[in-house]
């Protein structure tokens, strides 16, 4: 099967953020098909760009994928910037509809991109091709911009990224969502039931096989110092942002100041600096902000904690569920989870490996603390042990890939 994959962020091992596409089509490769992602050239996420040098396109080969990275203006932030840039990237690929596929043939074409809008000229070229049409949904736009950014239902942004999430649901040949809940907003704009297949978040199980690349000897110097003190470590990794309750956590450890309880942050983010400030305010002693490691030694470093943490805001949006790679780094660690969330679905609660408690609350966070210390080690490793063997059978990228290409078989029906 030739399988054309097109998402604006898609990245890979070289270059960063967003992974999921290139896992996926490793997977397809590696089982026989031929595959070719389609990006932009500008990307928020990742952490190296594609050198295109002025060129209007780059075409690449990466473990077997081919891409194809299409020149995009830069932008910066969320504002007026970055619509030109989804703009630009969309009109570039109705541009190059004909020539896609007519050069690739492809048999499948998903519309991949966070936002709906690449829907169209993905319909453009499974039309011209004779190939099956798939949409596939990260994050439900634009009901995010309006729910988190207050934007109104009849700004013109809005209702063009309406227009294509309808036209999404209506034609496309299915739908794959990461959103578990999200099967009756997507029926409410026109999707057929059968049309739905649910192909969450997860992780290449490889990166977890074998010798663990070394913590940074700074990192490591200060775990040590903190297991010479008999700490309970309960370790949070990832970006500090204002939708990952840190605050909440702060005021959480405030509540457990005098206890043998050490709670590290490991990484970075825009939250990062008042955080710092906070714990400051606070005084809190037990509270250690650790820079960002490599991604090769986050398994090393999750290692660390005799706990891991994970919030969430209380949040609406979360309604139609949630399924975060943070969290599955975590079960594939084998560390007991805190997780403070109110979802449509509770992974942890799911897996049966941590405890789980509503957000906003640091009481309810810090007698959780106390209760996952209070466990013998035997204990928070039956823990740890649920959720790997939940993320081994639900959340590895060769179970994940072999779901995907269930839904991009069958004969094209789009119009």
């Amino acid at each position: 099967m030739n399988i054309l994959l097109i998402n604006h962020y898609a990245g890979s091992v070289r270059h960063g953020m967003e992974y999921r596409p290139y896992y996926l089509a490793r997977e397809w490769v590696r089982q026989g098909h031929r595959v070719t992602i389609v990006a932009s050239s500008e990307s928020h996420l990742r952490s190296q760009a594609p050198s295109l040098d002025g060129r209007p396109r780059l075409l690449e080969t990466i473990d077997g994928i081919d891409y194809a990275w299409l020149a995009t203006p830069p932008y910066r932030g969320n504002g007026a910037a970055r619509v030109r840039n989804m703009l630009a990237f969309v009109l570039r690929l109705r541009r190059e509809a004909a020539r896609l596929a007519a050069a690739l043939r492809p048999d499948a074409v998903i519309a991949s991109s966070t936002y709906p809008l690449d829907i169209w000229p993905a319909h453009r070229i499974a039309r011209l091709a004779g190939a099956r049409l798939l949409f596939e949904l990260h994050d439900l736009w634009p009901l995010s911009p309006m729910e988190l950014g207050g934007h109104s239902r009849w700004h013109p942004f809005i209702m063009l990224l309406q227009a294509a999430e309808d036209f999404a649901c209506t034609r496309a040949d299915a739908v794959v969502s990461i959103l578990p809940r999200a099967g009756a907003h997507l029926e409410a704009h026109g999707m057929a039931p059968h049309k739905l297949h649910l192909v969450p978040n997860g992780v290449d199980p490889g990166e977890w096989e074998g010798p663990r690349a070394p913590l940074p000897p700074a990192l490591a110097g200060a775990f040590e110092a903190l297991g010479r003190n008999g700490n309970f470590v309960l370790g949070y990794a990832g970006t500090h942002g204002v939708a990952n309750a840190l605050g909440t956590l702060l005021d959480a450890a405030a509540r457990l100041q005098g206890r043998p309880v050490a709670i590290v942050l490991v990484g970075d983010g825009p939250d990062k600096p008042a955080l710092r400030r906070r714990a400051a305010a606070l005084g809190l002693a037990n509270v250690h902000f650790l820079d960002p490691v490599p991604k090769a030694c986050v398994p090393a470093l999750l290692g660390r904690f005799d706990a891991a943490y994970l919030g969430w805001r209380r949040q609406p949006l979360y309604r139609f569920g949630i399924s975060p790679n943070k969290l599955i780094d975590y079960m594939m660690a084998g560390r007991p989870v805190l997780h403070v969330v109110d979802a449509g679905n509770d992974p942890v609660a799911e897996a049966g490996c941590g405890l789980s408690v509503p957000p906003d609350d640091p009481r309810a966070v810090a007698d959780a603390v106390l209760a996952l210390m209070a466990l013998s080690p035997a204990q928070r490793a039956a823990l740890g042990r649920r959720g790997r063997a939940h993320a081994l059978a639900n959340h590895t990228y060769p179970v994940l890939g072999r779901r995907f290409l269930n839904a991009l078989s069958g004969e094209p029906r789009h119009g």
